[in-house]
């Protein structure tokens, strides 16, 4: 049976501070707002003048304590949206196709197919589809097409919730623009402030995309200004709506943003909570929210081993390391302490692999990065750090060696494996106390996990 959630249709928490609710990738929602076929011209209150609906000013970002679904019916839910076959049915500038072909795509996906034509509406979008359909590539289209290159100004803000996947959107970015004459730059830490300040007051940047500490010291200090800015973009939004970001995603919304901006949620899951506090800085969106049987992880075969006791995981990771290094696989640790131990312990035993999690500089981190994706090494131990949006395209295996915290970080785990439609493997370490935790993942996603096969390594 595929991966799917239930539909979200219990009740969600009122406000940004509080606790999340866990609701994987959310099923459609019914079309009870505006859709698709509706009038594409915003009508609703300047983003700048706090409203019962939308706010972007002291009010906060805070919603209204209904439901996800009234949340959802709201915003206009819908997932009958006009599909496109092709990018050249698009409508889409001639150096940008160029990009896009160039890039390697050749048809779009179906998120790209159903989310690029109303991005290109200018109305608020809220956008979920599975990990490895190409989200980024969607609003990175999206954006170059509605850029005035003529113009050096800031004209597109994307936020992500880590360093690692800020570079990578940039390089997607860059390489799509590769006809075009844009600028694109990264906005994050581990690099010179003095250099970056002074490269954002010299302007010419059209595309900034950044971690939202970064940015919000970038606008604090005058260096980065988004009075001419045209789209703001949260990439992972629920994590990026969740409690570790809310304020420093606040303070940006808060330093007189253009009304006329447009707010695009990209996320492979969104929580209730995400939904109803879209209410609180979004105007009249458009909410593409995929059908279950379109959210399934499909080319990804799960399975788990039963180790059954802690200390038993490194000898079955041991046995296992001929089969890893067939292709390329990251291996998940709970911790960045478990991730060195586990690190020293393989090296020990003369098997090849790398690590990376945040206790690690930037440069460090970079570079464990370039040398992975470039095939130098092929087992890469880390973190959830690496769970989300991280695109390798030679991972066809993940590892949990380590169950992951909570369900939502296991479908942006084993997503890292089957990109784009090619075929993957996940495999599960199971303790005698992690089997209660992986059945509950099993019916949360309506999907079955089985015991690992001898012939794995012909499945990857």
């Amino acid at each position: 049976m595929s991966i799917a959630a239930a539909a979200a249709t219990t009740a969600a928490a009122a406000a940004l501070s509080s606790t999340p609710a866990e609701t994987g990738l959310a099923g459609a929602v019914p079309a009870t707002g505006t859709t698709l076929a509706g009038p594409l011209t915003p009508s609703a209150p300047s983003k700048l003048t706090p409203s019962p609906a939308s706010t972007h000013g002291g009010a906060g970002l805070a919603g209204d304590g209904g439901s996800a679904s009234d949340a959802a019916s709201a915003a206009g839910a819908t997932d009958a949206a006009t599909e496109f076959a092709s990018f050249d049915a698009m409508g889409l500038r001639d150096d940008l196709l160029r990009g896009i072909y160039a890039y390697g795509y050749e048809r779009p996906s179906p998120i790209q197919s159903r989310a690029i034509v109303p991005f290109l509406s200018g109305r608020d979008i809220i956008a979920q589809a599975q990990s490895g359909t190409g989200k980024t590539a969607t609003f990175a289209i999206s954006i170059l097409q509605a850029l005035d290159t003529g113009s050096g100004d800031c004209q597109a803000l994307i936020l992500s919730p880590t360093r690692e996947l800020a570079v990578q959107t940039t390089r997607v970015v860059d390489s799509l623009a590769l006809h075009m004459k844009v600028a694109v730059h990264a906005c994050v830490g581990g690099t010179s402030r003095k250099e970056e300040v002074d490269k954002l007051r010299r302007g010419g940047i059209h595309v900034v995309v950044g971690t939202p500490g970064r940015v919000y010291d970038m606008l604090a200090c005058g260096a980065l200004r988004l009075g001419k800015l045209k789209v703001l973009v949260l990439d992972e939004a629920d994590q990026m709506l969740d409690r570790g970001f809310k304020d420093q995603v606040q303070e940006i919304f808060t330093t007189g943003l253009p009304a006329s901006v447009q707010v695009a949620l990209f996320s492979a899951t969104l929580t209730e909570d995400a939904l109803a506090i879209s209410k609180a800085f979004m105007r009249d969106p458009i909410t593409i929210l995929l059908k279950r049987e379109k959210l399934t992880l499909e080319g990804i075969k799960q399975f788990y081993i039963p180790v059954e006791r802690e200390e038993w995981k490194l000898d079955t990771l041991c046995d296992l390391y001929h089969t890893l290094t067939i292709t390329q696989a990251i291996i998940y640790c709970a911790t960045r302490r478990k991730v060195d131990w586990l690190t020293e312990q393989m090296t020990r035993r003369a098997f090849t692999v790398s690590c990376t999690h945040g206790d690690m500089t930037m440069e460090e981190r970079e570079d464990v990065m370039t040398q992975f994706r470039a095939g130098a090494t092929r087992v890469l131990i880390t973190t959830d750090l690496l769970a989300r949006g991280i695109d390798v395209q030679q991972v066809s295996l993940v590892i949990n060696y380590d169950m992951p915290p909570d369900r939502e970080n296991y479908i942006h785990r084993i997503g890292r494996s089957g990109r784009f439609g090619r075929k993957g493997v996940a495999i599960n370490f199971l303790t005698t106390e992690d089997v209660p935790y992986m059945k509950e993942i099993e019916t949360h996603y309506q999907t079955t996990v089985a015991e690992m096969p001898m012939n794995v390594a012909d499945l990857i």
